[in-house]
């Protein structure tokens, strides 16, 4: 336990100041090379050198020095100092992940992971639909079934899993070359959130954030897995495409409210994987209906858009889940439903989605017949 003050931020930038960059000549912070300083209530301190583009490999010892200089000042128990280059990737700290590929890797092989026999992406298009709500218990209802499961936060900006495992001061271990992925309830699971401080801004570009996400893939122990459940951050963009074409998926499955505004989304994300030639599973209509004490049901969001939008774009509606105040409050209380509450009506749902989703997966790994004419 540190029993000195915490240090405070005008020693930490002194003592990075104290630090030739290699490109001014003038100290780190005087130099606008340092970013998301964090300084954590036990001491650690927490930040990011920015090394110009290119030019990761020459500041990797302006890291291990900025890292030794941090730790140095009163008061600080442990620094991790983090490098990015918009060129080629980026590097976490030492204590995390091991360096990163090339700037632009090489397509990845139809195998994809040793020892993971599939990587299902949750995808949900837009925001606040409750995708990663779900993918955590599908995953969990994926264990209860006896598979071999590990969850992947795929968002770097916002990780939310560390909350909804209930383990915000979790850090992985290290085995060898790999990083250990934290176990809870049964899953392996790794988020950028175990790495960085999940309250520092995450300022990279779509290159870094997809090669830190390339990162979680190839550098993590994941083997041996069942499923890889890969909890995609929303959106159509570039980071995602990226993710989509250099990620072995096996298959997706898509989240949408019923409202119209959701499924125009919900279009996008499926001609995405459509363009990446990843089988779609199927949607999964997320609050679908609030239950009313009567029984009634109250279609908050509208009624049977998923349903129809399925119908319209040919795959199937995987399940349909309503409003349930037990599923906010396990997930704000980091016990997923699945495992805090396994005969609930909702947890029953879930079970019934990771069947149907297993269903498909079985059918997408089978090989395309051959025809042949005579």
């Amino acid at each position: 336990m540190n029993k000195l003050p915490k240090p405070s931020q005008q020693a930490l930038l002194a003592a990075l100041d104290a630090i030739t960059d290699p490109s001014s000549g003038q100290g780190l912070a005087s130099a606008g090379r340092v970013s998301g300083l964090q300084i954590k209530e036990d001491g650690a301190v927490r930040c990011v050198i920015e090394a110009p583009p290119g030019g990761e490999a020459a500041y990797r010892p302006i890291r291990d020095a900025a890292e030794a200089a941090l730790a140095a000042v009163p008061g600080v128990s442990n620094a991790q100092v983090a490098l990015t280059a918009p060129a080629s990737g980026v590097r976490m700290t030492k204590g995390a992940v091991p360096p990163p590929p090339a700037a632009t890797p090489p397509p990845r092989s139809a195998q994809g992971l040793p020892g993971v026999a599939h990587i299902l992406a949750v995808s949900s298009a837009k925001g606040g639909v409750g995708k990663s709500t779900i993918a955590v218990n599908l995953a969990c209802a994926m264990v209860a079934k006896g598979l071999r499961v590990g969850l992947l936060d795929a968002d770097v900006y916002g990780p939310s899993l560390p909350t909804l495992l209930g383990l915000e001061r979790a850090e992985p271990a290290r085995d060898g070359e790999k990083l250990v992925p934290i176990a809870a309830h049964g899953i392996k699971a790794m988020s950028i959130g175990f790495i960085v401080d999940v309250d520092a801004p995450m300022i990279w570009r779509g290159p870094m954030a997809t090669n830190a996400l390339r990162q979680m893939l190839d550098d993590v122990a994941w083997a041996p897995l069942d499923v890889l459940v890969l909890d995609l951050p929303p959106g159509t963009g570039d980071i995602q495409l990226t993710m989509a074409q250099r990620i072995p998926l096996s298959a997706a499955v898509i989240v949408s409210t019923p409202q119209a505004m959701a499924l125009a989304d919900v279009r996008r994300g499926i001609a995405m994987f459509e363009r990446t030639h990843i089988p779609i599973l199927g949607l999964i209509e997320n609050m679908a209906w609030f239950e009313l004490p009567d029984g009634a049901r109250a279609s908050i969001f509208g009624e049977g858009g998923a349903m129809a939008t399925a119908a319209e774009l040919g795959v199937p509606c995987l399940a349909q889940l309503p409003i349930d105040i037990a599923l906010r409050e396990s997930a704000d209380a980091g016990v997923p439903i699945v495992i805090g509450a396994p005969r609930s009506p909702i947890a029953q749902r879930f079970a019934a989605l990771a069947e149907a989703v297993l269903a498909g997966l079985s059918i997408a790994q089978k090989p395309i017949p051959t025809i042949r004419f005579v």
